[in-house]
């Protein structure tokens, strides 16, 4: 029973997590926004970054106020999920379990992106989807320097499999650190 409630938190709260993920990565990538699917995103995470906006200002066109609101969730998030399991960690290794959890999120979502942007672009032209117009925005910067060390072969452009190969060792090396970090003993206080 545990599992599963374990199992509907994590997700619920990883897709909510997403959104504010998106809205940064987006802002990033410029993508357009007036998309149909960037207007859903900006809905919903508009009731938390809106306000963070009056005390955060953005910097150098980094989207700071979202940033902060996606830590600051991601921290919340993971501390509920450690505690549901009957885990604590000590606040340092809290975020820096929460950054790794985070980066998991930033690779899982590209992994899934280059896929559905693989499998769109065999089914015609992706101009005419709102959703696969904002993949390509999104995707494109990690595939073009991929496309360089791998031109297309025989007409096949390889440059996604490479980058979602590339993305899924990193999501090895980050689930290690993970779990390092979770079965890690607690120091004592005292010791550096």
């Amino acid at each position: 029973m545990l599992e599963a409630l374990t199992y509907l938190v994590r997700t619920l709260a990883d897709l909510y997590l997403l959104t504010f993920l998106l809205r940064f990565i987006m802002q990033l990538a410029r993508a357009n926004y007036y998309n149909p699917l960037s207007q859903v995103v900006f809905k919903v995470t508009n009731p938390l970054v809106v306000p963070a906006r009056r005390f955060l200002p953005s910097v150098a066109g980094l989207d700071v106020p979202t940033l902060i609101v996606l830590i600051v969730l991601e921290v919340i998030v993971t501390f509920a999920l450690l505690r549901l399991t009957g885990l604590s960690l000590p606040i340092p290794r809290l975020l820096f379990y929460s950054l790794l959890r985070l980066i998991s999120l930033v690779l899982w979502f590209y992994v899934v992106a280059l896929i559905i942007y693989a499998v769109l672009s065999w089914f015609g032209q992706p101009s005419r989807n709102p959703m696969a117009m904002l993949l390509t925005e999104l995707v494109e910067p990690m595939l073009r320097p991929a496309r360089r060390m791998l031109p297309p072969i025989g007409g096949f452009d390889l440059s996604a499999l490479l980058v979602i190969v590339l993305l899924q060792a990193t999501t090895i090396i980050v689930s290690s650190l993970k779990a390092a970090t979770i079965a890690a003993p607690v120091l004592p206080a005292y010791l550096p």
